[in-house]
């Protein structure tokens, strides 16, 4: 039968199954059922709501911790924390600063707007939402160490290597934020280039740079503060580039006119270019070596984890067999070796025990 009938306080209900089959089948990630109610259910892209709930369950916040230690050797002048680790640190808030924004921005007023499945919108929306705490986080580090907030606008604005950075995403961003016919194929193209560049090149690629750098800081017991929130922020950022990977994928999938040979050789070349910008970026935070930190290890890094995010969605690497200099960046992430600074709110946070850890192949 195409219908099921209920009978209940002396009323009758008709449901057509049919209908909502259609409506199922209608399902898309761009160009699906155009619909203003937000009916998540049957869920299609099961992958989209699993990933969502992993993300909430990770929730955390950035006045949870502690930035005593960090004030402290922000100031200190006995020689233990170099000019070096200072300008990392800088760079490190300058540029995120403002690049967390650009991301959150894109997700919902790009990619959040133009697929249709609410499943896909729920786990975007998410993703937003962790961009605008990882944003706080920065605010929180800034107020904590007493920088001067202008001073990090002036880095975003004034760093070359900071503003050809940003400049290489939103020229892609701002071409998307009108109504575009995304049944035509170079349209749908130029929508998954928006997620591989966020999801691959940026968040995937171009953030690891200073993750390293900063993460390598905390190794030596310097700003532990900062240190954590990255740990915190990088375990999200795992979830974004799974996010974007595998709805580029599944967008490929359901459009297969967009992956040709020339696409898939352009986004290819935009890693290369990403790389590019990438490793002279790294030769502004680390113009001389310091303790622990090597401008060659870092941009072999880049190569390593740029051909990682090529080969997740299909694509060949650039440098294939390059190994990975820095092996230690996996191990930094099981946080649960760490004292858990949700143990004093076990109302409001899961404990860390029911966290999810960043998997050792995503570094």
């Amino acid at each position: 039968m195409d219908t099921v009938t209920i009978e209940v306080g002396g009323r009758k209900f008709v449901l057509d199954k049919q209908k909502a089959q259609e409506a199922f089948d209608a399902k898309k990630v761009i160009n699906g059922k155009d619909t203003m109610y937000f009916n998540i259910l049957p869920l299609k892209y099961q992958w989209a709501y699993d990933l969502y709930k992993t993300m909430k369950s990770n929730h955390w916040e950035p006045e949870d911790v502690p930035m005593q230690k960090d004030c402290e050797q922000w100031r200190s002048t006995d020689g233990s924390i170099s000019d070096i680790d200072r300008w990392i640190i800088k760079m490190g808030i300058g540029y995120f600063s403002a690049a967390e924004g650009i991301v959150g921005d894109n997700i919902m007023h790009v990619v959040r707007e133009l697929v249709t499945a609410p499943e896909l919108k729920l786990v975007l929306g998410r993703h937003a939402h962790e961009e605008n705490i990882h944003a706080d986080s920065l605010v929180y580090m800034i107020s904590s160490l007493g920088l001067n907030p202008h001073e990090c606008e002036a880095m975003f604005e004034d760093i070359e290597t900071i503003s050809k950075k940003n400049e290489f995403l939103v020229s892609n961003s701002r071409s998307l934020r009108r109504d575009i016919d995304l049944t035509q194929t170079e349209n749908k193209q130029a929508l998954a280039t928006n997620m591989f560049l966020f999801g691959q090149c940026m968040e995937g690629t171009q953030f690891y740079g200073l993750f390293g750098m900063v993460l390598s800081l905390y190794r030596q017991n310097k700003f532990p503060g900062i240190g954590q929130m990255f740990r915190y922020t990088l375990r999200d950022e795992s979830n974004h580039i799974e996010l974007l990977k595998t709805l580029l994928v599944d967008l490929v999938r359901e459009n297969p006119d967009v992956w040709t040979d020339e696409f898939k050789q352009s986004l290819r070349d935009l890693m290369i270019q990403a790389i590019s910008l990438e490793k002279e970026f790294i030769a502004d935070c680390l113009p001389v070596d310091a303790l622990g930190l090597n401008a060659e290890e870092f941009t072999t890094y880049i190569d390593y984890i740029a051909d990682r995010r090529l080969e997740g969605v299909g694509l060949d690497p650039l440098n294939p067999g390059v190994q990975n200099p820095l092996p230690w960046l996996a191990e930094m992430m099981d946080i649960n070796k760490e004292q858990n600074f949700f143990e004093g709110r076990v109302t409001e946070y899961r404990k860390a025990s029911s966290l999810t850890m960043v998997d050792d192949d995503e570094l």
